[in-house]
């Protein structure tokens, strides 16, 4: 009867430590993997934020411009600066009215529309803005500069596709 008890004892023993060891090395994987994850000298991609001011998107494409363009687009932005501003303000005013339709109570869907539209509305007025600025900066530039302005958006596109 103690012979018998004595093996089971012993297997217990032997299961404990076969747990043991599996769980070490568990342990130590997870820890070397850990070492060798942090010790990689690949730089981390940095996210560029996108600036969507009118500015900002009116810069992206003189960006692509040889510079004398480049600077024609810029110069007719800065003439344009107080439709561009009145756009733009009408732009958050009616973003914000969609925005306050929204918290409204009780809630009104049929302003929350009307308030969208409004929102649809400015937004194609700052678009027209942008084109009006495009239309007249378009005829004093260069042959070279025409083209890649007609070819910006297609670039865009193939850029975010690729990615």
């Amino acid at each position: 009867m103690s012979i018998t008890a004595n093996l089971e004892g012993g297997a217990r023993v032997r299961l404990l430590l076969f747990g043991s060891l599996a769980l070490n090395l568990l342990f130590v994987g997870a820890a070397g993997a850990m070492a060798i994850g942090r010790s990689t000298s690949a730089p981390l991609a940095t996210v560029a934020r996108i600036d969507h001011s009118l500015a900002g998107r009116v810069d992206r494409i003189a960006a692509k411009l040889p510079p004398a363009d480049a600077e024609l687009l810029r110069a007719e932005l800065r003439t344009e600066a107080v439709k561009v501003a009145a756009a733009q303000a009408d732009l958050r005013l009616a973003q914000e009215d969609v925005r306050k339709s929204l918290r409204a109570q009780p809630f009104d869907a049929d302003a929350m529309r009307a308030a969208m539209a409004e929102s649809r509305a400015a937004h194609d007025n700052v678009d027209r803005v942008i084109h009006d600025v495009i239309a007249a900066t378009a005829p004093k530039m260069s042959v070279v500069g025409r083209l890649k302005l007609a070819d910006w958006r297609n670039e865009r596109q193939n850029a975010v596709a690729s990615r």
